[in-house]
């Protein structure tokens, strides 16, 4: 969660949401689950390999269609303002990331990030089936090793928003990808939006509402370190492999690795009526809507204008949790995810006066 938004890729062609080439310094921040870009495109979901210049970027693990099926979207999004679709995206991804917290009284974290990642990795292989045969060692090396940490990232974040609330975890979480966004700058503008959202990371480490449970924090955190490992080597992935056989196959490694454990924590629930059709919901809603509405907005909307309305997406983070899981914060918490945001904000769009934006 492609700077060229109107152009529309060639059929087969890969058009994945992450997974893009080292951001530069100050560049744009994904929000929860959605890698950096490159300099001036928009920010990307994860799950995705890297796109070419000039394709549109989907939402988390979702198939990445050809010419055919991008001119068969329907024409009520078209009708629908771009800046309304990306935040409905970012809304659908956390009311799917808190609808899947439901789960984890009956199946645990584990698995219910073993039902999200094999749904995915089913329609995934239904697209592209996972090939071994043909490719160079090191090109499945770095898909085995992109898919260890699609396990651990989507691991750690589970098992942080069960101890801790949603916006909260979202919020910390956004550290890995920030870093990752001005690495290497020497300008002083571009640390001090690390500055800041270290402040906010602070003031949410000090809340009134919470006593924030501290293996929550170091899960989010360590979730948002295996963010930015994933956005580097998303990039790699994506130039080994000419289409999304890649990604397939580390989504077949990711949901191998999270097998033990998604069965360990929900055993038999796992098959129950309930658990399938929660888990389903999830999928679509952190899939088919956020790659649906982001899909077409990054068609129309401004790279700028989608960096900063990404940058909301511990606010919605935060909402999610107040109204599906009943998670109120106080003052200083919400404060702190401001400054997060802000943080975000400032370095989306100090990349996009640094970069030249093609619309």
């Amino acid at each position: 969660m492609a700077t060229v938004r109107s152009r529309v890729p060639r059929s087969g062609q890969p058009v994945p949401a992450s997974g893009q080439p080292v951001p530069t310094a100050g560049q744009p921040v994904p929000a929860s689950g959605r890698p950096a870009p490159t300099a001036g495109q928009p920010i990307p979901a994860p799950g995705q390999p890297a796109p070419t210049a000039g394709q549109p970027v989907p939402a988390p693990g979702q198939p990445i269609p050809t010419a055919g099926q991008v001119a068969a979207r329907t024409d009520g999004l078209s009708r629908v303002p771009s800046p309304a679709l990306v935040v409905g995206a970012i809304a659908s991804v956390q009311f799917g990331a808190a609808l899947a917290a439901t789960l984890f009284a009956r199946i645990g974290p584990g698995g219910a990030v073993l039902l999200r990642l094999t749904s995915a990795t089913i329609a995934l292989a239904l697209i592209w089936r996972p090939r071994i045969r043909g490719a160079a060692r090191r090109h499945l090396a770095l898909a085995a090793g992109f898919g260890l940490i699609l396990a651990g990232m989507n691991l750690t974040f589970y098992e942080a928003i069960q101890r801790i609330p949603l916006g909260i975890a979202v919020t910390v979480e956004f550290v890995g990808p920030l870093a990752v966004a001005v690495l290497g700058s020497r300008r002083p503008r571009d640390l001090a939006w690390v500055a800041l959202a270290l402040a906010g990371i602070l003031a949410l480490m000090h809340g009134d509402t919470h006593s924030l449970d501290l293996l929550g924090v170091v899960l989010a955190l360590a979730a948002g370190c295996l963010w930015g490992c994933y956005i580097l080597v998303n990039a790699r992935l994506g130039r080994a492999f000419a289409d999304g056989s890649g990604l397939s196959l580390a989504m077949v490694v990711a949901t191998l690795v999270v097998l033990p454990v998604g069965v360990a924590q929900g055993g038999g629930r796992l098959l129950a009526l309930h658990s399938l059709l929660l888990g389903a919901a999830v999928g679509i809603l952190s899939s088919a809507i956020p790659y649906s509405f982001e899909l077409e907005a990054l068609r129309r909307i401004a790279t700028r204008v989608f960096g900063v309305l990404m940058s909301l997406e511990p606010a919605m983070a935060a909402l999610a949790g107040f109204l599906v899981l009943g998670q109120a914060l106080s003052t200083r918490e919400g404060l702190g995810i401001a400054l997060v945001i802000a943080a975000s904000a400032g370095a989306s769009l100090s990349a996009s006066r640094r970069t030249p934006v093609d619309v």
